[in-house]
């Protein structure tokens, strides 16, 4: 929470109010049971200790956060007015950060009981606000990364000729489940021509020998993500081109991996990947960003994409997936 009040000032903002969600738990711990329409928030200002705002009916839940005894409980009830009592708690005519996900009717109340006051989302104005994680966070991922890496090793044993893709990715979401994993977030199963759509999750289409199958799955294990994508296929066979494009990608991630380091853009790990791929003659099939940050959400900055020139920084942790999608074919 120090470190982003520092950040927010840095960035010239009066201060930061952060809704229930992934920044939330980040910074104190607290997930509400359920978010509803009442208000909760965490409010941290330059010079004030942080406060957050709970429905009185759920203190004894905020209380119990990890970060509770670090912040001053400000509760109000069903009946009361919630912006009066998180008003006291900002600045009139400041410039605040707002989560990204705050609810419309919330972030409109504090700009009526504030007139004049400035709001700016969080990812435009903290977009490295949970990039760099420190050991404990990078633990869990690692945690997390292990039990993927497991659930892979166990899917390599199942059938995949002769059943559905749905039937896989059940078969996937069990494994990360039975390997720690307390939320699977997805399971995609592309076969054949469905491999060439990167998202394509899973459908009922029937796995045949021969298919190329690309696997991309992830969830939260002790409240961090895994994310990997695998590309297998099935049968001994496998054709020139497959393993030509295999090798094409196996490659581009490894020379991106080799090119990390503090101080590299995040867009320069994306054009080494991408030039890997293009001089090999599948530019054009390279349809996606290079990587993405993971942390509390599978999904968060650092983005490692052309036009993101911010620097790498070390406590950092992304994914570097580059791909080749042949349109009808496998990807």
């Amino acid at each position: 929470m120090a470190r982003a009040t520092a950040d927010a000032t840095a960035a010239g903002l009066t201060g930061l109010v952060v809704a229930p969600g992934p920044d939330l738990v980040h910074l104190c711990g607290y997930q509400p049971t359920a978010i509803t329409e009442r208000l909760t928030a965490l409010v941290l200002t330059a010079g004030r200790e942080p406060a957050l705002v709970v429905p009185r009916l759920e203190r004894p839940d905020a209380e119990k956060a990890p970060g509770a005894p670090a912040v001053r409980l400000v509760d109000w009830t069903d009946g009361e007015d919630p912006y009066a009592a998180a008003v006291p708690l900002l600045e009139p005519g400041g410039r605040y950060g707002v989560s990204d996900n705050a609810w419309a009717m919330h972030l409109l109340g504090f700009q009526a009981a504030l007139a004049g006051t400035r709001w700016t989302s969080l990812t435009e104005s903290l977009p490295m606000l949970r990039a760099v994680k420190d050991g404990d966070e990078l633990e869990r991922l690692a945690a997390a990364g292990a039990a993927a890496d497991a659930a892979y090793r166990g899917i390599l044993e199942v059938r995949f000729a002769g059943r559905r893709e749905t039937d896989v990715a059940a078969d996937l979401s069990a494994l990360l489940i039975r390997h720690g994993h307390s939320q699977v977030d997805f399971t995609v199963v592309g076969s054949g021509p469905n491999g060439a759509n990167p998202h394509h999750e899973a459908g009922d289409r029937v796995i045949e020998p021969g298919d190329t199958v690309v696997l991309d799955f992830g969830g939260l294990k002790d409240g961090y993500g895994s994310d990997t994508t695998r590309t297998v296929h099935v049968g001994a066979d496998v054709p020139d081109e497959v393993r030509k494009v295999h090798d094409v990608v196996r490659r581009a991630q490894q020379t991106a991996f080799e090119a990390v380091r503090p101080g590299v853009s995040c867009q320069e790990i994306d054009r080494t990947a991408r030039r890997v791929i293009t001089e090999a003659g599948y530019g054009e099939y390279f349809i996606h960003r290079t990587g993405h940050g993971i942390g509390i959400t599978t999904h968060e900055p650092p983005y490692l994409v052309e036009g993101e020139e911010r620097p790498l920084v070390p406590g950092m942790c992304f994914s570097i997936e580059p791909g080749i999608y042949l349109p009808g074919r496998f990807g």
